[in-house]
């Protein structure tokens, strides 16, 4: 099929019903293009973002809907584990001593030495140290004994009826020679609730 060019050679706008047939349809096709692009880029374009952010929107919807539903759901679990964590907070609390109680800390530090068959050569209370629900109170211990004598006074310091904790274990060796010439120093650490905080 040959198609003659010459009969677009002198197409007057102003006269568009004379124009050859193939001339019609390929302006027609041209405006359809133009106007459907116009049409798209005016109308359709800021609709297909808008529904992206709306079916994003859904997503997010019934991600929080889910996570509701099982909260809703597992309620009274959580009552349950709630009640639970808070009986065991004050339990923990109960342990902590009062301010009345502290100094004979000292003393039960110093019988379960004792008992241990340890010789106490330092045993002092450092300045409380701040934190955000807790006052923590330092003591430096150090004293002097066997090895095994200081695995039953660390274990016999844990099963206090107070909370106290153990940290910065050093043990050294004493110029003295014999058996109990070991010297362990450590800090020992109890708490306070800091209530209203």
């Amino acid at each position: 099929m040959n198609i003659d060019l010459s009969q677009f050679d002198d197409l007057d706008l102003n006269n568009i019903g004379q124009w050859p047939k193939a001339a019609k349809i390929i302006l027609a096709l041209v405006l359809v293009g133009f106007v459907s692009y116009f049409v798209y880029y005016l109308l359709v374009s800021d609709k297909i973002v808008e529904l992206e952010r709306e079916v994003a929107q859904e997503a997010k919807l019934k991600e929080d809907y889910q996570q509701k539903y099982f909260k809703s759901a597992n309620l009274e679990l959580f009552k349950e584990q709630m009640e639970e964590a808070e009986e065991l907070f004050a339990k923990q609390v109960k342990r902590l001593p009062e301010n009345h109680e502290t100094p004979g800390l000292l003393d039960d530090i110093t019988f379960v030495g004792t008992t241990s068959r340890l010789e106490f050569k330092k045993l002092n209370w450092q300045p409380e140290i701040q934190r955000e629900i807790y006052l923590e109170l330092p003591i430096d211990v150090q004293v002097q004994g066997s090895y095994h004598d200081f695995g039953e006074f660390v274990s016999k310091i844990s099963g206090l009826p107070r909370i106290v904790t153990l940290h910065d274990f050093t043990i050294s060796g004493d110029k003295s020679g014999s058996e109990n010439a070991l010297i362990l120093k450590m800090q020992a650490k109890t708490y306070k609730y800091r209530e209203g905080k």
